[in-house]
């Protein structure tokens, strides 16, 4: 008989820009799954918040199973205008339909606004909640340099971690 081999954690790495939209475009901006009323959006095929795609990102790439542009591409018009959070829902899905389960998630959210502090705790259940698993959200600047230093957009990494739900399959 042979052994049976714990699993071993697959981990991926996912990074999103986007540039603010024209002003006066009407685009909202949305951030780690939560509107920022008050803050011009981000121009981008769906809603453009670019926590969620960096994770959703991250979960293809830890899974092997393509990217953002795999699923969900701007060839696809059935994807235009999606929140976030619908497509990190999918993404998830799609990973645990190839075989694994999700450990945890965390983003990295950069950019001079939106301020993510005040609502950290709600960012997390939501993108937690989509994801059906532990998802951290942070923020941070890049103190002046670059498009996010100089206000042009925003941008977010993340990182995920799965497991092949088969035994010895990594």
């Amino acid at each position: 008989m042979t052994p049976r081999t714990a699993p071993l954690p697959r981990v991926g790495t996912g990074v999103d820009v986007h540039a603010f939209a024209p002003a006066g475009s009407g685009r909202e901006l949305w951030v780690a799954g939560l509107r920022w009323d008050g803050e011009r959006g981000l121009a981008g095929h769906s809603d453009a918040d670019v926590a969620c795609h960096a994770a959703c990102d991250a979960l293809f790439s830890a899974a092997g199973i393509g990217d953002l542009g795999t699923h969900f591409g701007v060839d696809r018009p059935d994807w235009e205008g999606a929140s976030g959070v619908r497509l990190l829902g999918e993404a998830a899905r799609l990973v645990r339909a190839a075989g694994f389960t999700i450990g945890n998630i965390s983003v990295q959210v950069i950019g001079n606004s939106p301020r993510l502090s005040g609502r950290r705790d709600e960012a997390c259940r939501v993108m937690s909640e989509a994801a059906g698993a532990p998802v951290s959200v942070s923020g941070s600047t890049s103190d002046g340099l670059g498009l996010t230093g100089r206000g042009e957009g925003v941008a977010a990494m993340a990182t995920a971690l799965v497991v092949s739900v088969e035994n010895g399959r990594s």
